[in-house]
């Protein structure tokens, strides 16, 4: 499978938070084809382990494979109340597709009360997550032997291929840098490496960077690199804070990267004539990077950032060139990695000392 034809596939497959076992069956069985050993560990998240020619030296990277949903609250008659998991905007919820995932998936809508019968004054209202339901067309009875309070529901969107090599699709975030390892594991068949590789799909990033949190615990990783989604620049945005969509990923810079990794990754990019960009990223990054960091010890950690057009919609927009560019930096990096960088992770202690 092609990282494009990958991407597709893992953004229209259901996952959310908590629930991403339909993801994890795709990884696993794309991580096997490429990686000497696949885990997956007790919260859910897949290893693919590809060993290097020393070994001894392990290096983590990681993209969390959960996506923002909703969840049954209620049924209320012959409609379903629900509330979020995750961080939606509720202004582009009302008449979204979705499936509802309860004894067996079904098509809804979410709908409201038509603005022709709201009261004056809340017409130009955002219309509060509770006043909104889904509609599977089921009566009451029927409702309730097909949907629990707690089954969860997903946005019903498709892959979308724009113009200039742009792609749009529900849940970019943060699959697409799940997509980003698989490249990075396809373009490492072709090269040397000394160093383990462990490729992890993590879960549950979106209620708390839990799955980056438990597998960099487990991994006990030498040096890290995270992959997740960034602001990429359009109109109304402005230009500090933003990077550009197909002018390469972002490499991320403040106090939750580490500056050699940093330096490692721009020596890396100019080396090989890859596009990249420099993002400042002056406190907590909210990326699976701020948990792997802070693991046991303290683990050397990089932030890469795929630029993304509407986070937190149905319609997130990337680059697919920017998801390979990503892949391939990891990877010529990783070719690239002896001790000698274990050196400069340390700061050198004052003479005498």
């Amino acid at each position: 499978m092609t990282t494009a034809e990958f991407l597709k596939t893992i953004t229209e497959a259901h996952g959310v938070s908590g629930y991403e076992h339909n993801v994890r069956d795709i990884v696993v069985q794309e991580f096997s084809a490429l990686c000497d050993e696949v885990r997956v560990d007790p919260m859910g998240s897949v290893w693919g382990v590809k060993r290097g020619t020393v070994g001894g030296r392990r290096i983590m990277l990681a993209g969390h494979m959960d996506e923002i949903g909703l969840i049954v609250k209620k049924l209320d008659k012959h409609v379903i109340r629900f509330t979020q998991v995750g961080g939606f905007d509720v202004r582009v919820l009302p008449g979204q597709p979705v499936w509802v995932h309860g004894r067996q998936s079904m098509p809804g809508v979410i709908g409201m009360r038509p603005p022709h019968v709201m009261p004056a004054a809340e017409r130009d209202k955002v219309i509060p997550m509770e006043d909104l339901f889904i509609d599977v067309g089921l009566t009451a009875e029927e409702l309730a032997q097909q949907i629990r309070v707690g089954d969860t529901i997903t946005l019903r969107r498709g892959y979308v291929e724009l113009k200039n090599g742009l792609v749009a699709s529900k849940a970019m975030d943060d699959r697409a840098a799940v997509a980003s390892l698989l490249e990075c594991l396809q373009v490492l068949q072709g090269l040397k490496h000394n160093w383990d590789v462990y490729a992890v799909a993590t879960v549950q990033e979106e209620v708390g960077l839990r799955g980056a949190m438990t597998s960099a615990y487990g991994v006990a990783p030498d040096a890290a690199i995270a992959v997740d989604v960034t602001f990429a620049r359009t109109p109304e945005l402005p230009e500090t804070g933003t990077v550009e969509a197909d002018k390469g990923p972002g490499i991320a810079r403040g106090p939750n990267l580490h500056p050699v990794m940093y330096d490692r990754l721009v020596e890396t990019a100019k080396r090989y004539e890859m596009p990249y960009q420099p993002e400042p990223v002056p406190g907590a990054s909210g990326t699976d990077a701020w948990a792997i960091q802070v693991s046991r010890q303290g683990v050397p950690t990089a932030l890469l950032g795929l630029p993304l057009r509407y986070m937190h919609t149905p319609v997130e927009t990337l680059s697919l060139r920017d998801v390979e560019r990503c892949g391939r930096l990891m990877a010529y990096f990783i070719a690239d990695l002896d001790d000698t960088i274990l050196d400069s992770f340390r700061p050198a202690l004052p003479e005498g000392e």
